[in-house]
């Protein structure tokens, strides 16, 4: 099968994301939400940087990658005569004039582009006229393990895709990228149907890396909290709040892949929509591994808080031996320091003038702590020796 391909430009970025930086928390009030009254699909983007956007158009027998610098690049993919799709990936929503012409090529609702523009959003899917609206979120985890989510926004019509990403940065679509130039049969005449199923399915697939990492942080931490290491109660903090982030993510996109499957629509042929079976499959997957690895959490605070206690009481018990083998050498040292005069009487403190009275007195120290230790270790509270039944 013979190929067309554009070798001057680079390729999109990797699906690494060692080299991601750390976003921060996002906040939970939407970023680029207009004021209240505002027309419906007003943009509040004021960012004077351009987006990066790479183009992918292929058919059967070709395919062209190139960066493009604008819209307007990509009109000649658009109009050709050859039966093609042609996938726009934005990368960055900052920039008002590019999403406006983006709006007049691909005839994007408004109320489409401003759910794109303003982030976040609750996945979810908007049919228009002419074109279908998927809002999902992408996660990911840095060098250190760490959960990154970011919003992406597929809208597909009759040939052509364009994805929209919050920021340019390392993403999920890689293997998606890679079949298509593999040239798969099924990826080049599924329609862009197929292939916002496919961008769609590989967000959700994108979980498994990251829940994995995650299991493998719980198992360190479960370590730490059998060894009593310092600091695990804010990992194990950590872990939960990211796994929180985790469901609130997967949750509602469980819902959209199923109203994908279940309600019809007139941009979706009926051969995908089996496909559409599997990707809500992994969503239901992925929801139960995020439930199960949140009750492992919880185990794992619980486990911790237990070792703490257990360490406290072993210290509490170690004090309370210390106070009670010192607590006769109190008593014989309490009576022997009576200011009694042996002048008076007999019986005061006959010991004063004895000539061993001194030595008695340390021998008798000894011999309590000692009777004490021996008490202690065959009720098996100090040593290694267990109590007997």
């Amino acid at each position: 099968m013979g190929s067309v391909q554009d070798t001057h430009d680079a390729p999109p970025p990797s699906s690494s994301v060692a080299t991601m930086r750390r976003r921060p928390r996002p906040s939970l009030i939407l970023s680029n939400e207009p004021a209240p009254g505002a027309p419906p699909g007003t943009l509040l983007v004021e960012d004077p940087n351009k987006p990066k956007m790479y183009l992918i158009d292929y058919g059967l027998d070709h395919i062209v990658e190139r960066w493009i610098d604008s819209v307007d690049e990509a009109m000649p993919y658009l109009i050709d005569d050859r039966p093609s799709i042609t996938w726009i990936d934005v990368q960055g929503i900052g920039h008002k004039p590019t999403f406006e012409r983006l709006g007049e090529v691909f005839g994007i609702h408004p109320l489409a582009l401003e759910d794109v523009v303003n982030v976040p959003q609750r996945p979810k899917s908007d049919v228009y006229p002419g074109q279908q609206v998927i809002i999902c979120r992408m996660a990911q985890a840095d060098d250190k393990g760490a959960l990154v989510t970011e919003q992406i926004a597929i809208v597909f019509g009759k040939g052509f895709v364009l994805t929209v990403q919050e920021e340019p940065s390392a993403d999920v679509l890689e293997p998606v990228r890679e079949r298509i130039r593999k040239g798969r049969q099924l990826m080049r005449t599924g329609g862009s149907d197929y292939l916002a199923y496919a961008l769609f399915d590989a967000i959700i697939d994108g979980f498994y890396p990251v829940l994995e990492k995650l299991g493998d942080r719980l198992d360190e931490i479960e370590l730490d909290a059998l060894r009593g290491k310092d600091g695990t109660a804010h990992q194990i903090h950590d872990v939960k709040r990211e796994l929180l982030s985790l469901r609130r993510t997967i949750w509602p996109q469980r819902e959209v892949a199923n109203s994908l499957l279940r309600d019809g629509s007139p941009h979706i042929q009926e051969h995908t929509r089996l496909y559409l079976r599997d990707t809500y499959d992994h969503a239901v997957q992925v929801m139960d591994m995020v439930e199960t690895f949140r009750e492992v959490a919880s185990g794992l605070m619980d486990l911790h808080l237990s070792g703490v206690s257990n360490r406290m009481n072993e210290i509490m018990k170690v004090l309370t031996i210390i106070s009670t083998i010192f607590l006769p050498l109190t008593f014989i040292a309490g009576v022997y320091g009576m200011n009694f005069d042996t002048r008076v009487s007999a019986y005061n403190m006959p010991e004063l003038e004895w000539r061993y009275g001194y030595p008695f007195s340390i021998a008798l120290m000894l011999l309590s702590v000692a009777a004490l230790f021996v008490f202690y270790w065959r009720k098996g509270w100090i040593g290694n020796r267990r109590r007997e039944p």
